[in-house]
């Protein structure tokens, strides 16, 4: 466009009209100028308007500088697109993490945390990033961890703000100064390896006692056979015998709860007749008793007890469980009363007696391994401390529930509360 009016000018100059000449030359700059101007200004309202606005009009060299503009500015467009999509999935990601994930600033400021970090310190995003985390998580076993600066070793801490919650926390240095906390709920970890210490110091207290019974007889035995009569010596033998079935028992329970604890395979479907299997559990529970108390049996109609549904093995050791502790536990001329309801919402089996009773504070804790409510009366009664534990899990096992009422003095009643998907009529109540 220049060259252009430079070429004007420069013919009417070669025709002795100078001035005309320079008079088109400056009027065709200025017009020039105000056409870039113009452009310039409408490239500047095109940068303000959103993103996918029109392309002004234009020709020449403006058209493609818009054409190159408009170009950059979506691919910049496109690009905090996928960084805004990455940094998106990134937080939600990061919040769906089963773990805590705190960002610290080189001076211990909160930079961002996900959601689990926020339950396990206490914390809340919107109000606390930017704060310093130390004057909010007031934890002093945490605040000196952080503090230290040796993050070798995971700290595990036992939060006072929520009871309870046990905290494997890690931290990774990043960046300039910046640390990565990563909190861990390690609760029912710690809450299982609790267990199982206890279960050991258990085990090896309940064996230890027998063991040391057992020994102690025989060694006075072999210290001085002769000098006992042979009833003394039957009689040592016969409590070493006691002791050692003992263990026999205990042992026995032990591996029936393991393989019930351990994933043992679903109870076989067997069709199992209530009414034959009370009157068989009541009967052992009769010898078990010696005469000693008085067994009833309760089944209202015995041909609509019906039957139930699952292992016959299984529930016979859960039912007589319950009939043996009563036996156990109530003492001479009391009674006995194992009994069968079956309604539209399933079956009952219950065991009650007029015994001693428990203090409700017991009862939540009763199908605990090796819970006692009086250890020196369990021993006594040759109890293992686990049969409930092992009724638990095979009710469990039969969709089925425990239930325990007991008021100390009068007695306990202890059910078995099964659905109505393992109960069936009987053959005599099913033609009926």
């Amino acid at each position: 466009m220049i060259g252009l009016l430079a070429l004007v000018a420069i013919a009417m100059a070669l025709a002795d009209d100078e001035v005309t000449g320079l008079v088109v030359f400056s009027g065709g700059l200025l017009i020039l100028f105000g056409y870039h101007l113009r452009k310039l200004e409408r490239l500047a309202q095109w940068t303000l308007e959103p993103v996918g606005a029109p392309l002004p009009s234009a020709m020449g060299i403006w058209r493609r500088a818009f054409r190159e503009l408009e170009r950059r500015s979506r691919e910049a467009h496109e690009a905090r697109e996928r960084l805004t999509s990455a940094l998106d999935r990134f937080h939600d990601a990061s919040h769906a993490m089963p773990d805590g994930v705190l960002y610290l600033s080189g001076s211990d400021r909160i930079e961002w945390l996900n959601r689990k970090a926020e339950q396990h310190f206490g914390l809340h995003a919107m109000r606390d990033q930017g704060l310093q985390v130390t004057t909010i998580v007031r934890e002093p076993e945490f605040v000196r961890f952080l503090q230290a600066g040796d993050y070798r070793d995971a700290l595990v801490l036992n939060s006072s703000r929520h009871p309870g919650l046990t905290l494997l926390v890690q931290v990774v240095p990043f960046g300039e100064g910046q640390k990565m906390v990563v909190s861990r709920d390690v609760s029912q970890l710690e809450k299982l390896e609790t267990m199982r210490r206890d279960f050991i110091a258990n085990v090896s207290h309940e064996l230890r006692t027998p063991l040391t019974v057992v020994s102690g007889f025989l060694e006075t035995l072999i210290d001085g056979f002769d000098d006992f009569e042979r009833e003394d010596v039957q009689h040592f033998l016969q409590l070493a015998l006691d002791q050692s079935l003992r263990m026999q028992a205990l042992i026995g329970d032990l591996l029936t709860l393991s393989a019930l604890e351990t994933g043992a395979p679903a109870p076989a479907e067997e069709r199992v007749p209530v009414a034959v299997l009370l009157h068989s559990i009541a009967h052992d529970a009769r010898v078990l008793s010696n005469g000693r108390h008085e067994i009833a049996v309760d089944l209202g109609d015995e041909d609509e007890c019906g039957i139930l549904l699952g292992s016959e093995k299984e529930l016979r050791s859960a039912f007589a469980n319950l009939a043996n502790n009563a036996v156990r536990y109530t003492p001479d001329g009391g009674r006995i009363c194992l009994s069968w309801r079956r309604g539209p919402g399933g079956g009952e089996f219950s065991v009650q007696d007029n015994g001693i009773g428990i203090d409700p504070v017991h009862i939540p804790r009763l199908t605990e391994r090796f819970y006692r409510v009086d250890r020196g009366r369990s021993r006594e009664t040759g109890g293992t401390g686990l049969g409930l534990a092992i009724v638990k899990h095979i009710l469990s096992r039969h969709h089925a529930e425990l239930r325990i009422e007991s008021e100390p003095g009068k007695g306990s009643r202890f059910s078995a509360v099964f659905p109505a998907s393992r109960v069936r009529a009987g053959i005599r109540s099913a033609r009926s």
